[in-house]
């Protein structure tokens, strides 16, 4: 459905907010559903989004939660997600957030170094229990997308590396408040093309060989998540082709009888139902382009100034038939990387025109701040 028919509603709305197509996304999680095999467990990723009504969305749809905080994981118990499908990642944990998710108690740790390892088993210990944790394992497979949001290559931060394998396994018998249960791989965020999955599975499948060999009781490997959405043309695509990407990990990944596959989605799930709305303040004509000043800035979306991220920008309001105009799409934060687009053509535009920022319902409203001391945007739900 077009944004267009919605123009009432936010004409009387305070701009800027973020705009949810709850329809859209129970949709996605129905095609999730659909073209997952039934062995295949969907762990969804607050760090995408973590407003508590999309929130509720998912969790009916009885997905468990990919989590990279301890405040993540208090959102997601608190929206109805049950701690047993719960898995906790991230490269930094802190030992109040190891304390906390052990108490609960939660599904899995994903571990990332020899030495978290070690921490998490002295803490496991104070509260004489068992934590079960996955290997997160660096497979050095390149997702060809920003290197701000690759995570699978031996340069980045994340993960254990090969070098540092058997040094692990050695060190796993001393950890008696340590249950290793799987291998947890991701490999990078919008992936769009299936060619990495593919690379990863044949990774995995000669990982979960060598460790299995060395004696580990492997039972889940978990696949992490990564896959993209179009920010190019959101209405030709606002489904992605989720059985394809199934189908890769279907075909290609080799299992054991009694390992199970489970899978972190984040942008995919919550991606493109959600918009930025702004209201345009000021036209500003300069020697070479146009500027277009809304009142949504970088606090808002900083996807553009932090990754040179590309949005759809449209001017709802104008009529389609005006002539075409280039305009440098700028917010009003008083820094020059508050820009949300170089160069776009619109219609003709002017003060008080309603722009929409397509695509923005992952890493938009959940790193949205208060910089510049704004107030942090709002949500608006239509079903």
């Amino acid at each position: 459905m077009s944004l267009r028919t919605h123009l009432p509603l936010f004409n009387k709305t305070e701009t800027p907010f973020y705009f949810y197509d709850l329809a859209l996304l129970k949709e996605t999680l129905h095609a999730i559903k659909k073209a997952a095999p039934k062995e295949y467990h969907i762990h969804y990723a607050l760090k995408a989004n973590a407003n508590p009504t999309l929130l509720s969305y998912i969790q009916q749809a009885r997905f468990g939660a990919d989590c990279v905080s301890g405040n993540e994981i208090k959102q997601a118990i608190s929206s109805g997600f049950s701690p047993e499908k719960i898995v906790f990642a991230g490269v930094g944990k802190s030992d109040k957030e190891i304390e906390y998710a052990l108490a609960q108690p939660i599904f899995c740790f994903n571990v990332e170094s020899i030495h978290e390892l070690q921490i998490i088993n002295e803490l496991a210990a104070k509260q004489q229990v068992t934590a079960s944790v996955a290997l997160r394992i660096n497979p050095n497979v390149d997702a060809y997308t920003h290197k701000y949001i690759t995570t699978g290559l031996e340069e980045n931060k994340f993960g254990i590396n090969p070098y540092e394998f058997d040094a692990i396994v050695q060190e796993i018998p001393s950890l008696k408040h340590i249950q290793v249960i799987g291998l947890h791989f991701h490999i990078g965020s919008q992936i769009t093309e299936l060619a990495p999955f593919k690379k990863l599975c044949l990774k995995i499948n000669e990982l979960n060989k060598w460790f299995t060999q060395k004696g580990l009781d492997i039972r889940h490997i978990n696949v992490g998540g990564g896959l993209g959405i179009n920010y190019q043309e959101p209405d030709k695509e606002a489904l992605v082709n989720f059985e394809s990407y199934f189908s890769v990990f279907k075909q290609f990944l080799t299992l054991a009888p009694n390992q199970e596959v489970h899978f972190e989605l984040g942008r995919s799930v919550v991606g493109p139902c959600g918009s930025l709305i702004s209201r345009v303040l000021y036209i500003k004509k300069g020697l070479n382009t146009n500027f277009a000043i809304l009142d949504a800035g970088m606090t808002d979306l900083i996807r553009p100034a932090l990754y040179q991220a590309y949005h759809k920008i449209e001017n709802v309001s104008a009529v389609l038939s005006e002539p075409l105009v280039r305009y440098d799409v700028v917010g009003p934060i008083c820094e020059s990387s508050d820009c949300f687009g170089k160069a776009v053509m619109l219609p003709q535009t002017q003060r008080g025109d309603m722009i929409a920022i397509r695509s923005a319902g992952a890493y938009g409203e959940v790193m949205s701040s208060n910089y510049n001391l704004r107030e942090k945007t709002k949500s608006v739900f239509v079903e």
